[in-house]
């Protein structure tokens, strides 16, 4: 069973799954930053932790007229997201793709209007989840919005999990303990992010989005 079937088992197929919880999430990314950004156009998204290329092309179809970037570590996610892309339609922006270190990617700051993670951060210690939030902050312009997906603490679904499949998630995710404990809207005040705010998109994952002061 897929991740998407799983968060959304009431779906009557993964389609729908799919449609429910990346709307969810791309809506609340929208109106959080329709809200606090004072008018900040949505020219510039860099989606952190890309992988393939999935939250990516979602990214790009929401906001058409963005300039998107996916930027991984991995030079071989990207190489699949590219040949992905690739067999679509050509875009009017085309997405481009990066590799570099989420925590130090070299892009000019305050050059982003969105900043978006898509389930990394529950991958990541505590120092990297902090560094990645120090470089989105930097990256952001005045008013710009960071919006992180991923398992929500609070997921009755997660908390109800038997001790045997936890055990087997902590297996393969060896950094779980950290994330769960992690009080993210407290480091993100910290930060200096304002207007924090944590929102249950579906019934296992949240969106975090925040915003940087405007000048």
């Amino acid at each position: 069973m897929s991740m998407m079937s799983r968060a959304m088992p009431s779906a009557a197929s993964l389609e729908e799954a799919t449609r429910v919880i990346r709307g969810n999430w791309l809506q609340t990314i929208e109106d959080h930053h329709t809200k606090n950004s004072g008018g900040l156009v949505i020219a510039d998204i860099l989606d952190v932790g890309c992988s393939v290329g999935l939250s990516t092309r979602y990214l790009a179809d929401k906001f058409p007229l963005a300039n998107v970037v996916g930027l991984d570590l991995s030079p071989y996610f990207l190489a699949v997201g590219q040949y992905k892309e690739k067999k679509r339609p050509l875009r009017e922006k085309p997405i481009k793709w990066m590799h570099a270190n989420g925590e130090a990617t070299d892009l000019p700051s305050a050059s982003f209007d969105i900043v978006s993670s898509s389930f990394v951060m529950h991958e990541c210690p505590e120092t990297a989840i902090n560094g990645l939030l120090k470089e989105a902050y930097r990256v952001l312009r005045p008013g710009g919005t960071v919006a992180l997906t991923d398992n929500s603490p609070k997921s009755k679904i997660l908390q109800n999990l038997p001790p045997v499949l936890f055990t087997l998630m902590k297996s393969t995710e060896p950094h779980l303990d950290e994330y769960y404990l992690l009080d993210m809207e407290k480091t993100m005040v910290e930060i200096g992010f304002i207007n924090v705010r944590s929102v249950l998109t579906d019934p296992r994952h949240r969106t975090v989005t925040a915003s940087v002061p405007k000048l």
